[in-house]
């Protein structure tokens, strides 16, 4: 786990430039850092810098940027490629010089050129440039967990182009001049985080999971070599329908995966919140691990309403696990809101964040590598979310006869809330995102008006060709919500303490397996995640883990009308949001006057849109922190 920076410029850039890129990643990498800038056969300018934190081959072997023994390759890279063994001894003909991961990269690249990528089982994103062919590359791990971030350099390719693992360095550039792209601020607001390729910044692009990006006689080209809507039809062509295959096969490949994300050369341990999804990839690590315990972390919530503390150490100790865990007050999470700016270094509101960084920051204190059990909601059909979207479907004819009926003298506006959302829910592109409602409405209206909005919504489903509502939705959520917030998320907020977080669910196995499975075994009748619970019900007892999910709860409601209240007015000031330039002065003080005026809690008006408030003042909070404005 690393940060990595650099270009490939027309223009002269200096050293200490590039250094000053690179220090902005400090936190990503605070065991070694390596800068490389020299000129190209075909006269750009290359740079190349690298944070390191040391995980495999921790001598000076592993230092980077590497070359190829001959020179011709040259690369930065950030993550894990966990079968780069099995890689090293497929490609013995290359002369190895260290024990590490990223020359493999380099044989494999030699070997197989771009296609390379596709042999690689890991989470990764790196820069390659080929000399011989005087070519940059750029890649993203199929499910996109290491972030990667691009730039036309003066906005225009034909000057170059520079990357970076996060957005910090690439608004270090010389002559950077960063404006808010105004057209994703509605969908920010109410999604509260941006979608690849989307960033918050203009001529700023994030390059999207499972692609390639080539750069040469300065003009980029884009492929994506693993596409969850591609491989899920494929792998649908083979079915696996029987329970008991399936929970043999699942668990086969579960094992196998936990134990590639367990070697490392450093302290590792596993997240264990107490939930199907941790508590299952713990067993597997201890199952691993044998009589060695295995190091695990949680954290515990004052509030009792949040806490699930207990549970995760009753299963620590039934599996023997060495657990640390540490109760965290109101105050532990507020003392973290004014850090989000710098480590989220692009808006980021999902409030879940913050215990995140506390976890992160528990572990870091032990280990330097966390198992996690992120992806088992999308891929199994884990969310609360999944249940209205099956009722959804059942509706879904009532609701085109209540809509037809509706088009008559505008019934359908007078039609009560619930209903209206199923009948005017009929655009083929978002049927599983119908509880837009007034909520996108108000977005939109937050914004100042002029120019094209992006919809807030994801007008892509009919791509994924499904019937099932379920089934289709969830292969938009590995689209757009596991990687543009769940994994960002997570690599921010553990990265923030450089500790690595490592997702075996994540495993390109495991994920087109889980394509296979029929969708009854992931949902049926009302049970979500079916066959992974029944997984975990082999390692520990039912009643430990059956009861209702909390998830990381964060009090927006109390903070925004208590300690925060002062900043969120502040941001609402009419000549404030008029000298920015961005926003509808009266739509943002109708909106947090609105949330503002308490009341009776059960009356409150503006109760229901703390997320959007709080998407607002995280936004500003950003653009206080960065300096950005319209």
């Amino acid at each position: 786990m690393c940060g990595i920076c650099g270009f490939l410029s027309r223009r002269p850039i200096s050293e200490d430039a590039l250094r000053t890129m690179n220090n902005t990643m400090t936190h990503r990498g605070p065991d070694d850092e390596g800068v490389m800038l020299c000129g190209t056969p075909d006269g750009y300018l290359l740079g190349m810098a690298h944070r390191r934190l040391a995980i495999l081959d921790l001598s000076e072997q592993g230092h980077q940027p590497m070359q190829s023994p001959d020179g011709r390759l040259t690369i930065v890279y950030n993550g894990e490629i966990y079968n780069f063994r099995e890689l090293r001894k497929e490609l013995k003909d290359y002369p190895f010089r260290s024990e590490c991961d990223t020359e493999v990269i380099l044989a494999a690249y030699l070997a197989w050129g771009e296609a390379c990528v596709s042999h690689f089982n890991g989470m990764f994103a790196f820069a390659l440039y080929d000399r011989q062919e005087q070519m940059l590359m750029l890649a993203r791990d199929r499910a996109g967990q290491k972030p990667l971030y691009y730039h036309p350099l003066d906005g225009d390719f034909e000057n170059g182009v520079a990357f970076a693992s996060e957005l910090k360095p690439i608004m270090q550039l010389p002559g950077f001049r960063g404006s808010v792209r105004r057209d994703v601020l509605a969908r920010f607001l109410y999604q509260q985080y941006i979608n690849a390729p989307e960033t918050v910044l203009e001529d700023v692009y994030k390059l999207e999971p499972g692609c390639v990006l080539t750069f040469r006689d300065g003009k980029t080209q884009q492929s994506r070599y693993w596409d969850p809507c591609e491989v899920s039809s494929r792998m649908r062509k083979d079915p696996v329908k029987d329970p008991e295959e399936a929970l043999s096969g699942l668990e086969q490949l579960l094992y196998q995966s936990v134990q590639r994300r367990m070697i490392a050369d450093v302290p590792l341990g596993t997240f264990l919140s107490g939930g199907y999804d941790s508590s299952l990839i713990t067993a597997l690590a201890q199952r691993a691990l044998g009589t060695v315990p295995v190091k695990t972390f949680c954290i515990g919530f004052e509030e009792e309403a949040y806490d699930e503390s207990g549970y995760a150490a009753a299963i620590a100790e039934h599996l023997g696990c060495e657990h640390t865990q540490m109760t965290i007050s109101e105050q532990d999470m507020l003392a973290l809101v004014a850090s989000i700016p710098q480590y989220f270094d692009e808006p980021m509101a999902d409030s879940s964040q913050i215990p995140t960084m506390l976890v992160s920051k528990l572990a870091a204190q032990s280990v330097t590598v966390a198992l996690s059990g992120d992806a088992g909601d999308e891929l199994f059909c884990g969310y609360n979310v999944y249940d209205m979207i099956r009722r959804a479907q059942l509706l879904d004819p009532a609701g085109a006869a209540a809509h037809a009926l509706g088009r008559i003298g505008n019934l359908e506006a007078r039609y009560p809330l619930a209903v209206r959302i199923i009948s005017a829910n009929r655009d083929p592109r978002t049927k599983t995102q119908f509880g837009e409602g007034s909520y996108g409405a108000q977005a939109r209206r937050l914004v100042k008006a002029g120019g094209d909005m992006l919809p807030v919504n994801y007008p892509w489903e009919d791509k994924y060709h499904l019937d099932n509502w379920q089934a289709r939705r969830m292969l938009l959520d590995l689209d757009t919500y596991l990687p543009g917030d769940i994994l960002a998320k997570v690599d921010r907020a553990s990265m923030k303490y450089s500790l690595e977080n490592r997702c075996p669910l994540l495993d390109v196995d495991v994920m087109e397996y889980s394509f296979r499975l029929d969708h009854s075994l992931k949902y049926r009748n009302g049970e979500k995640k079916w066959i992974l619970r029944r997984l975990a019900w082999k390692y520990l007892p039912k009643e430990l883990l059956e009861r209702p999910k909390k998830g990381f709860s964060v009090p927006l409601d109390k903070w925004l009308r208590g300690p925060l209240r002062q900043q969120l007015e502040s941001y609402a000031d009419r000549d404030f949001i008029v000298r920015q330039g961005l926003f509808d002065p009266q739509e943002v003080q109708r909106l947090t006057e609105s949330f503002l005026r308490t009341g009776d809690a059960g009356r409150s008006t503006g109760r229901n849109y703390s997320w959007l408030c709080w998407s607002y003042f995280v936004f500003q909070q950003w653009a206080e922190h960065w300096k950005i404005g319209g």
